[in-house]
């Protein structure tokens, strides 16, 4: 038996190294085939080499979904550990005594082996059972395990099972063994968790152990170099290879501190540049061809490892709005395509001009498909897929190995409208009106200021009533919605009119605020958001901004982190921001309803994309809504990082929403589900689409009349007023009730509560720690095993 052990482990072993070595090298060829990064890639390496780490090691992405992210652990941490288990089987082979070299005896190791192999089992027997309750064909597209390829999920964790039993039959059996041959070295000691097992074998003899151990390690190294080979036939077995890739996915993501490819959109780059409108007269025409990405081998080598690392385990399929609502788009099938086509047209690609003769017509037909085209024409990627994303970043926030779905996207949307002019028609006219008018309605310039007419007071504008904003403390970047669309002028009002009371110095563009281009970016056309960016930068560096606030999500986002290209350095914060800290400062106090008003309201706050995920400002309106007197915040189940988009982001603001549900739809839904009185939102395009979806809801009859969609300033003015007009106490003081007297107290405790992530504002001192102790602690919305927000599902 030994003999036949030793030729058989040996021989397949050797099958397997060398499919492997063949298997890695194919898939380096196949990465470099993509072309540079755009920016570099090996900055600061210590915080890249830390973050791969913690996110590895650490699971912190992982740990998004707790018990999957505990049990996952267990399990990678487990693969590391019984590879060395493995390599011991070698020796066994020759000596069924034999153990590891210098630790194979060491206590500590043994204790670490057999606990390691316990959490191993309950982590892939747990996860087994998820995989088995979350099966498509049970749960259709409800199941985030659509589309993926369960033979090779089925495959790899019937490995993993078989290795960890092998391991403990070993284990039982080195316990029985070393019985016979040294007492001292068989106790519940050196094995602390197979003891009981090695019992079972204690009536056979010496030579009947050896040769059991002989088997079941040959089974053990046939398992392993089993699933070695077969994942070397298979590369683009995402499941599988994706432990050895993630690392160097991880390492080399788009920011080195460690934060996800969310915010700013990285620009075009041309010849390693990034692209100079002033010089595309200078460009050669094969230069226009890289506007985006038209073919496979055009994104980026880090684009190619992001689609051979994808696991397929569905998170970013789980939260994607588009998905959800019964649209075409999955993040995963996306990627899962894009890998698929890499490898398989990768033949064609490396060969080069000269070398295609010959090559199988499978690899030919492939080369041919176009990157963007329907089922007709045998695209890659079809339209419908492509122009579904609303940009929220929900799939690049859940992604454990941190693939960068939005650029992908985005890249694909830039070669489709600069290059091939094929977009949705909608767009166009957002283009032209940008373009022309400076604005995406194609709206009169002239108008830019009709919002301010009513106001009580008079807002200062640049180059008419002050020369420059060293006169004022911040612009107010009003924007395009915030200027011409009537609900969110009501938002715009109500900032000034905040900013007014409370004594902040500032002014606006006027007719000399042009469109960021957001819209234009995201859309996929990147010159006229540089034409925009280039327009707008100037004029900063004219009026010397240094101070920027705006309402607006998109505004925002691309102020903040994308203008820095364009010579720019602003610090930009959030109306909700700026309102928060003044209320933290007592600048703006809002106070109870007078005695004997209607009771108090339920609130419900929606997290704009572009301010959440995308900036990781959470807390900021969230803590404005807490000390609105009178009112209770009710969270609904999707919110804060798993906040459900309203739909209007990606341009989708300016496109019809004609297949599955509508985003919007959705959301309201969810947000009247609450209960709540208020809808409240911070940014005018969730403000637009949750509006509309609340009208929709009315008509139906599904939502009460007297339910309606507010920006948190608008209900933190109400609060204000009612001070200025003196309708209600400004204080606890011995004529107000008991009732304004407790929301005065919780007041000034969630006030003196220090600022949430992504706040970016200096901020007074927390209160003491019983003040603090009065607050109650915001508790997540709890999630059942597959991580849905709804814990119902």
């Amino acid at each position: 038996m030994q003999v036949v052990a030793i030729v058989v482990s040996l021989a397949i072993t050797a099958v397997a190294v060398a499919l492997a070595a063949k298997a890695i090298t194919q898939m380096v060829h196949v990465v470099r085939m993509g072309g540079p990064t755009r920016g570099t890639r090996t900055d600061n390496k210590g915080a890249r080499w830390k973050n791969m780490l913690v996110e590895t090691i650490g699971h912190t992405r992982m740990l998004q979904w707790h018990w999957i992210g505990i049990m996952h652990w267990f399990v990678f941490a487990g693969f590391i550990l019984l590879s060395s288990m493995v390599a011991a089987a070698y020796f066994q082979l020759f000596d069924a005594h034999a153990v590891l070299p210098i630790i194979g005896h060491w206590v500590v190791y043994q204790w670490v082996a057999d606990l390691f192999s316990w959490l191993t089992l309950i982590g892939i027997v747990y996860l087994i059972v998820v995989r088995q309750r979350n099966k498509p064909n049970q749960l259709g597209r409800k199941s985030r395990f659509f589309g993926s390829t369960f033979w090779q999920a089925y495959f790899v964790e019937a490995v993993i099972l078989s290795v960890v039993v092998c391991g403990f039959l070993l284990r039982g059996l080195e316990y029985a063994l070393f019985s016979h041959d040294d007492p001292a070295e068989a106790s519940f000691v050196h094995f602390p968790g197979t003891f009981w097992l090695g019992e079972l074998f204690s009536g056979m003899s010496s030579d009947a152990l050896e040769t059991t151990i002989y088997a079941v390690a040959m089974v053990k190294i046939v398992i392993s170099m089993t699933w070695l080979i077969t994942i070397s036939l298979n590369i683009t077995m995402g499941v599988a290879w994706h432990r050895f890739t993630a690392w160097f996915n991880i390492w080399f993501k788009r920011e080195s501190t460690g934060r996800t490819a969310l915010g700013g959109l990285q620009p075009i780059y041309i010849k390693g540049e990034p692209l100079d409108l002033e010089k595309m007269e200078d460009l050669e025409e094969e230069d226009f061809s890289k506007l985006g990405v038209g073919a496979v081998e055009d994104f980026s080598w880090k684009g190619i490892l992001d689609f051979t690392t994808c696991t397929e385990c569905g998170r970013c399929q789980s939260q994607c709005p588009a998905w959800n609502t019964d649209k075409p788009l999955s993040p995963k099938l996306l990627v899962m395509g894009l890998r698929e086509h890499a490898y398989a047209k990768s033949p064609y690609v490396l060969a080069g001009e000269d070398g295609r003769e010959g090559l199988p017509e499978d690899v030919v037909k492939e080369a041919e498909r176009p990157l963007i085209g329907d089922e007709s024409m045998y695209g890659v990627i079809d339209p419908d897929v492509l122009w579904s994303c609303t940009n929220c970043g929900a799939c690049v926030q859940q992604c454990p190995v941190d693939i960068e779905h939005v650029d992908h996207i985005v890249d694909m949307r830039r070669y489709q409208v600069l290059v091939e002019s094929n977009f949705p028609t909608e767009l166009n006219n957002i283009f032209k009106g940008l373009e022309r008018k400076g604005n995406p309605w194609g709206m009169s310039p002239k108008n830019r200021m009709d919002w301010a007419k009513d106001l009580p007071f008079e807002v200062k504008q640049v180059g008419v009533d002050i020369e420059d904003l060293d006169e004022v403390d911040w612009l107010f970047w009003v924007g395009c919605a915030g200027a011409y669309e009537d609900r969110a002028k009501k938002t715009t009002q109500a900032v000034a009119e905040l900013l007014d009371t409370a004594g902040v110095s500032f002014a606006v563009l006027g007719d000399g605020e042009t469109c960021t281009g957001d819209p234009a970016r995201r859309a996929g056309n990147e010159i006229v958001f540089a034409q925009l960016a280039m327009q707008n930068a100037e004029v900063f560096k004219e009026t010397k901004v240094k101070k920027v606030v705006s309402t607006c999500a998109h505004c925002f986002n691309t102020l903040k982190n994308e203008y820095a290209e364009f010579g720019v350095e602003l610090e930009v914060v959030h109306h909700t921001q700026l309102l928060n800290r003044l209320v933290r400062e007592g600048r703006l106090t809002p106070v109870a309803p007078a005695a004997g008003s209607v009771g108090g309201k339920t609130i419900t706050y929606h997290d704009p994309c572009f301010l959440g995920r995308h900036n990781q400002v959470y807390e900021a309106p969230r803590e404005l809504l807490n000390v609105i007197p009178n009112a209770e915040l009710k969270e609904m189940p999707r919110n804060s990082e798993r906040s459900f988009c309203c739909g209007a982001g990606g341009a989708r603001m300016w496109m019809e929403e004609t297949l599955g549900e509508r985003i919007n739809l959705n959301r309201t839904q969810e947000a009247i589900d609450t209960g709540a009185d208020q809808i409240a939102v911070g940014c005018p395009f969730c403000r637009v689409m949750l509006a509309d979806g609340l009208t929709a809801k009315q008509a139906d009859g599904a939502a009460r009349e007297e339910v309606e969609v507010l920006d948190v300033a608008q209900l933190l003015l109400a609060g204000v007023k009612r001070k200025a007009d003196g309708t209600g106490a400004t204080e606890a003081g011995p004529d107000a009730t008991a009732a304004d007297a407790g929301m005065a107290a919780t007041a000034t405790a969630v006030l003196e509560r220090p600022e949430g992530q992504g706040a970016e504002l200096d901020a007074p001192e927390a209160g003491t720690p019983a003040e603090n102790a009065a607050i109650a602690e915001e508790s997540d919305v709890p999630v059942d095993d597959e991580g849905h927000g709804d814990p119902k599902a």
